[in-house]
């Protein structure tokens, strides 16, 4: 049974840094695609970083230069490095797993067919 738990989210002052863990089981991550999504309050859950099976990275255009995704095959753990922190990377955090992910759904939702519960980060300006 695939299970991913998520943990790191805390409140931080605009310009500060969180580091985010995805402790993955029933699986190893190293031969799935593995993603970390955001939701805010009233808006929908969007793609903000992803890894794939052999390690190439992507991230979508607010985030880059900013955040790095990451994992540890020997703690089977997803990590996000999340530096210079805007009040608009306030949301939920969710991390996402699935064994074959196209790429051109790598961002979307319905990519991935295992998920966190979420971590919480809240920015303040």
């Amino acid at each position: 049974q695939v299970q991913l738990v998520e943990s790191g989210g805390d409140s931080v002052q605009a310009g500060g840094s969180l580091r985010l863990s995805c402790a993955a089981s029933g699986y190893t991550i190293s031969a799935y695609c593995m993603a970390w999504f955001r939701q805010a309050p009233g808006k929908e859950r969007e793609g903000v970083a992803t890894i794939d099976d052999s390690g190439a990275t992507a991230y979508t255009d607010s985030v880059k230069g900013r955040f790095t995704i990451s994992k540890d095959t020997a703690k089977n753990t997803l990590y996000l490095q999340m530096n210079s922190l805007k009040p608009e990377d306030t949301a939920m955090y969710y991390c996402a797993a699935d064994a074959a992910v196209a790429w051109w759904i790598r961002f979307r939702r319905n990519g991935y067919k295992y998920w966190g519960q979420g971590t919480q980060v809240t920015v303040s300006s």
